[in-house]
Order: C-alpha cells, then structure tokens, then sequence
C-alpha cells in the first residue's frame, strides 16, 4: 500500500465512527449497573462494537487512523472527570494497535483483526482506574452511584480480576473483529485488504 496521509474527509470519517462507537460503550455500559456485569463490560463492548472498529479501519485504511480512533473515547472521559489511568492506556493501547495495523501495511486482514483486539484494551483501563487511583475514582463513583454499589465494586475490582478482564477484553475484541470482518467482506475487497 501507498503510504497515504489523512486528509479532512478522513478525520470526519473517525470522527463520525468514534461518535459512533461511543454512543455503543453508553449503551453496553449500562450492564454495569450491575456491579458484576461491570468487570464483563469491556469484553461485551469488543464483541458489539468490534463492527464499529473493523468498518472504520476499512473506511480509512491510513496510518494514524485507529490511533486517533482510540484515543477519542479516552480523552473525553478524561475531560469529563476520569483519571489520568484511562488516557494514559488509551495512549498506549492506540499506538500498539497502530503498529500491528503498520506491520500489516494496511492491507492485511489478519493484522486488521489483531489491531481491532488489542485496541479493546483501552476499555479495562476505566476499571483499573479503581486499583491505580482509588480514591479519585471513589469519589467520581459515588458522585453518580449508591455507596453499596461503589462498595461491591471495591471488592470485586482485585488484581487477579483485572487481568480476567484484561483476558476477556481482548477475545471479545477478536470475536467482535471476525463478526466485522465477516460481515463488512465488500468494504475491505473495495479497500484492498485481504
């Protein structure tokens, strides 16, 4: 692939995906109502919006794209009061996405599906915020929720926890990508991944 810079038209395509997307993390959010069902958020999410994800990339098959992608969510949950945690990962998992997306050129179905799963990482990130920065993340929780609910999810946000949802985040991040690759087929043969 010709190594392609983003233009505008491409910026209002992640732009209109990520408004997307987030609308979707709203939506499959709200299961965390239930304290438990909050540790299985992030691996639903990849699942349902795996889609989301896998369009964008064929959409806007550029370097950048899926950074940028990324870090959007992050960065507003960071501007509307979350920890330093959730951007930071944001960061992180975006650029490792971004070169798994790179190793492929762009073009490589296997690495678009692999880039879609490691990018689902971020979302764990908004749990780990209870381990990394307790009591800034505390205090967010209990300004929207009861206190036994904040109380249950101190005790079942443990390290072992995490990494099962890290697990988790990232299977339902591959599953959600096979579901995109399968049913998006036309739009990466239309983009040239294979």
């Amino acid at each position: 692939m010709k190594e392609k810079k983003l233009q505008v038209k491409d910026f209002v395509l992640i732009g209109v995906f990520a408004v997307i997307y987030m609308a979707v993390m709203m939506v499959v959010g709200m299961m965390g109502m239930i304290p438990i069902l909050f540790l299985v958020y992030p691996s639903v999410l990849g699942l349902v919006a795996g889609i989301i994800v896998m369009l964008m990339m064929a959409k806007v098959p550029k370097p950048g794209a899926l950074f940028i992608f990324t870090i959007l969510t992050p960065l507003i949950m960071f501007a509307m009061g979350h920890t330093y945690i959730v951007l930071v990962g944001g960061i992180i998992v975006g650029l490792l996405a971004e070169l798994i997306r790179y190793s492929g050129r762009y073009a490589s179905m296997k690495t678009e599906v692999a880039a879609c799963a490691v990018m689902n990482l971020w979302a764990p990130c908004s749990i780990l915020q209870m381990l990394l920065a307790k009591e800034k993340y505390m205090a967010l929780t209990l300004s929207m929720m009861p206190e036994n609910y904040a109380g249950a999810l101190e005790r079942l946000v443990t390290w072992p926890n995490m990494l099962l949802v890290f697990a988790g985040a990232l299977v339902g991040g591959f599953f959600g990508a096979l579901i995109g690759k399968k049913l998006l087929y036309k739009h990466f043969k239309k983009a040239g991944i294979a």
